[in-house]
């Protein structure tokens, strides 16, 4: 039985990693959650797992839960908060496993002190790796933490990469749909509203994700984790687009032989592997052959998804760069939401941001935070202008 902690319990990777709970409740437990502002979830996750540790955001939904606990007859439950209270429930001493899946840099903290804390770490939060990759893998190091992706693209690499020696990699590639833009004249970019660009043609996620997905920005972000997680250059990490996302990523080995990992558009299935790793357990996530009957395969067009092009810079560049295009894209992202910006507004954006960040390497996480706030506050006056 694996104790899991799980960081965003209320998003749709923390209720995807709860039904795998579900699915085998003799391998996986559920024992703290971390779980955002959503009072009305968390607390059906309270009277459904009863965690030994609930955090929520702030003071005041903190004493709403707990009252609200106490009416229900629930006891028992520590219920914490803000960053301290995800901190404890990611070093919790009874946690064998932590999933990271809170969006953006909220997690950082979290799931640098459950590496720490020598947990073994599930990422579903490619942030983290962005903005404090050297941090976060010199501690996973020194504290013998494995780093189990939970990224569809990188988990996959993680499987294709038990098909030869690290030294074997020619280069690894990234699957890409391609978003709702893939085939939209560039003229028309211009004019792409934010009900277009959250129309994702196969995952259902979060609103900045599905953004992302749109500019492939956040193919950029997963060319930068990949190059952390794998210990790659960026010019061995390449990007196809591949619309029916039916295979996830694809490892390519110095004797011409490609391994692709093929499965389910389902995030139940990565994250089943991370938790299960190293072995495989059974489910019923199963594939239909025939969704192989047509696969295409096409080079990123740099012009149209310039945000891709940003990405692979940034990671030349140096970490403070990674940082300020997180921070860039984010604050870019929000605006564009609130029709304050246009959609080639994201990219025009981190580009000024970027252009005007000095390379360095943040020495700790408060140094690293630190970067972050003044990239997005840069890139709040950017968008003001």
């Amino acid at each position: 039985m694996k104790k899991i902690a799980l960081l965003g319990s209320t998003g749709s990777i923390g209720q995807s990693t709860l039904s795998i709970c579900e699915s085998h409740p003799d391998r996986f437990h559920p024992i703290a959650l971390a779980a955002g502002s959503n009072l009305e979830v968390a607390f059906a996750q309270c009277q459904r797992w009863r965690p030994q540790v609930v955090s929520i955001a702030t003071e005041a939904l903190a004493d709403e839960l707990s009252a609200r606990l106490k009416d229900a007859g629930i006891n028992g439950i520590e219920v914490v908060y803000g960053t301290a209270g995800t901190v404890r429930v990611a070093t919790l001493p009874e946690a064998d496993f932590v999933v990271s899946a809170i969006v953006g840099v909220a997690g950082l903290e979290a799931t640098y002190a459950a590496v720490l804390a020598g947990k073994t770490v599930g990422l579903a939060n490619k942030e983290c790796l962005v903005a404090a990759g050297d941090l976060i893998l010199a501690a996973a190091r020194e504290h013998s933490v494995d780093l189990l992706p939970i990224d569809s693209e990188h988990n996959a690499i993680h499987q294709c990469l038990r098909g030869g020696a690290a030294s074997e990699v020619k280069q690894i590639w990234l699957t890409a749909s391609g978003g709702p833009f893939r085939n939209t004249p560039l003229a028309d970019f211009g004019h792409i509203t934010p009900a277009q660009a959250l129309k994702h043609p196969t995952w259902v996620m979060g609103q900045r994700i599905t953004i992302d997905s749109a500019t492939m920005l956040n193919k950029g972000l997963e060319i930068i984790e990949a190059c952390r997680l794998f210990n790659l250059p960026p010019a061995q990490v390449r990007v196809t687009v591949h619309p029916q996302s039916t295979i996830h990523s694809l490892v390519e080995y110095v004797d011409g032989s490609i391994l692709a990992q093929i499965s389910v558009t389902d995030m139940r299935l990565p994250i089943l592997y991370a938790l299960a790793w190293p072995e495989r357990v059974p489910s019923d996530l199963t594939f239909d052959m025939a969704a192989l009957s047509h696969l295409d395969f096409q080079q990123p067009d740099f012009e149209r998804f310039p945000c891709l092009r940003l990405a692979y810079e940034a990671a030349a560049a140096s970490q403070n760069h990674c940082i300020a295009l997180n921070a860039a894209d984010e604050i870019a992202v929000e605006a564009f939401l609130a029709g304050k910006l246009p959609f080639l507004g994201i990219p025009r954006t981190i580009e000024q941001v970027l252009a005007l960040t000095t390379s360095g390497s943040p020495a700790s996480i408060p140094e690293v935070l630190a970067a972050d706030r003044a990239a997005r506050e840069l890139a709040r006056e950017l968008v003001a202008r």
